[in-house]
């Protein structure tokens, strides 16, 4: 199994904000389908991050995920609102071994 880290350093401040517009694309469905899920925020460490982890079997798996909810229209659109609050990120790919 591998597990996807996509970890967004946000601007100061605006927690709130990006957790709204998560709650919406949460609600809506438009979050990448995954074996397991979950979202994470920081509590000691950096401040203001918001860790989207996901697990998948095969990266080719995680690829297909990714290319098909990053294709659609409503995503891109939601990830335009959800930029500005982002002042950084990087991706972490870990193969589970135990």
């Amino acid at each position: 199994m591998y597990i996807i880290r996509d970890i967004f350093q946000l601007q100061f401040g605006h927690y709130k904000n990006a957790k709204a517009l998560l709650d919406d694309a949460y609600s809506k469905g438009l979050l990448p389908e995954a074996k397991s899920s979950r979202i994470l925020s920081d509590f000691t460490g950096d401040s203001y991050r918001l860790i989207f982890e996901e697990g998948y079997d095969t990266l080719a798996e995680y690829e297909n995920s990714l290319t098909d909810s990053m294709s659609a229209a409503e995503w891109q659109k939601w990830y335009e609102k959800f930029k500005p609050y982002v002042m950084s990120s990087h991706r972490e790919i870990l193969k589970l071994v135990m």
